[in-house]
């Protein structure tokens, strides 16, 4: 078959025809699940999440120096001091909107939603605020069917990744003077995803099987906040995330190599002939540091009912350039490691985000908000496949409030209008045309206790 998806997970078709390609493309998908798995932001802007809590979403995440409720803990934990204590629940779900065209396939992705949601609550003391929240910072994925890239259906071969990760985050503002305050929030991120992919043994006499991959693992890091009130009118916030460790682990599944009845002359000279020496499966490992994320912004209120807000955001992706997995199976490791394929380099580079949002009191209960943020993809073309798409977006949101007593009820939705991509082969990546929009809806229950 033609022009059919590459081969992620062949390991062994190193010499085999454009084997080099399909290795070098394998342990990229894998590597690029380990940093999903552990992004704080979704699909933009390093596949992270673009705005955690509803408020925030409706507004375009322009929320670093405005958050004045319990999603401080993410935002800005400065903001968290002078709070009343309050708590918030939302749910929000993502729905990533992907197209993928090259010659002979004409591929779009499933109508698949992605839950995230959190629930997060704040208690003041005086000048101190204590806060502690869980919620996912990252979820997503996408599914596509591979009948669209040549594959039979009645194979009953899914093509999917879904991610998640969900952070438990202890915080604490504390209110120095009347106009400064400084916040820190302690980050505990459990992160974990699942890829299936189909596994080509055309090469060897043998047909398509399921290859899949699990992993999960736990990461500590930390959040400083800073906020400064000029006057009623103005004030402003920074935000620094620091970089985070992730010591993830898991099981690869390849029922190729186990059903392998010899290995082929010449495909390796480190492996003999005779009975393949793969099991089907491999637990490994890999460490990942999760970069730096800073945040500013100012929020400006030039009447008692509108409230303007700018942020300028920063992710050091460039400092995702490498990723080393370690096999527990000695033949996956010693084969993987002789072809220099237990290790891949993600070239990625640094984004930076502009935010703008407003919020309007349209009667003592009912607010409206919009927001519009720019979102550059950091991935390059030279590592791009469909698996994990990535575009530069532009991106318009629109949310509501009603308040009723100590409680208020948000709802929000976003759109991210992507950008065609024209990728051409670099060997490590997918050629053709790629597209992807996202479409996302939150609602929230905000209350003061």
């Amino acid at each position: 078959m033609k022009n059919k998806i590459p081969k992620y997970i062949i390991f062994i078709i190193t010499h085999h025809e454009n084997g080099g390609k399909m290795k070098k493309i394998s342990n990229m998908t894998l590597s690029i699940l380990l940093v999903l798995g552990l992004s704080t932001s979704s699909f933009a802007n390093g596949l992270s999440l673009n705005s955690l809590g509803t408020r925030a979403l409706g507004m375009g995440g322009a929320f670093v120096a405005l958050s004045n409720d319990a999603t401080a803990i993410y935002w800005n934990p400065a903001a968290l001091a002078g709070q009343k204590s309050n708590l918030v629940a939302y749910f929000t779900g993502v729905m990533p909107i992907g197209t993928y065209e090259t010659t002979g396939i004409n591929a779009e992705s499933q109508n698949t939603i992605f839950p995230t949601g959190g629930l997060l609550v704040a208690y003041q003391m005086d000048k101190i605020t204590l806060a502690l929240g869980v919620y996912v910072p990252s979820g997503l994925g996408i599914v596509w069917d591979l009948a669209d890239f040549g594959v039979p259906s009645s194979l009953g071969l899914e093509l999917e990744s879904r991610v998640g990760a969900v952070n438990l985050s202890p915080a604490i503002g504390y209110q120095v003077t009347d106009k400064f305050s400084v916040g820190l929030a302690i980050n505990v991120v459990y992160g974990l995803f699942n890829l299936r992919q189909h596994a080509d043994g055309s090469p060897f006499g043998l047909g398509l099987y399921q290859f899949e991959e699990e992993s999960d693992g736990f990461g500590f890091g930390a959040t400083l906040g800073l906020k400064y009130k000029f006057n009623e009118k103005l004030e402003a916030g920074a935000s620094f995330r620091l970089a985070t460790e992730v010591a993830m682990s898991g099981t690869a599944k390849n029922p190729l190599f186990a059903n392998l009845p010899t290995i082929p002359p010449g495909v390796s000279p480190d492996l003999p002939n005779g009975l393949a020496p793969f099991s089907g499966e491999s637990d490994f490992d890999r460490d990942v540091t999760w970069p730096i994320w800073i945040g500013g912004g100012l929020v400006y209120r030039p009447t008692k009912c509108l409230t303007l807000a700018l942020d300028v955001q920063y992710s050091q992706w460039s400092e995702l350039d490498m990723l080393v997995a370690s096999y527990d199976d000695a033949t996956w490791q010693n084969f993987l490691s002789a072809q220099g394929e237990d290790e891949f380099k993600l070239d990625w580079e640094d984004a930076v985000m502009i935010r703008l949002g407003g919020e309007l009191m349209v009667t003592p209960e009912a607010t409206l908000r919009l927001g519009y943020y720019y979102d550059p993809a950091p991935a390059p073309d030279e590592t791009l496949n469909v698996l994990f798409p990535s575009s530069t977006n532009h991106v318009g949101t629109i949310g509501f409030g009603y308040a009723f007593g100590k409680y208020r009820v948000d709802g929000a939705l976003e759109y991210l209008f992507g950008a065609d991509r024209e990728v051409k082969d670099s060997g490590h990546n997918q050629p053709g045309t790629h597209h992807l929009d996202v479409f996302a809806f939150s609602v929230g229950l905000a209350m003061e206790l």
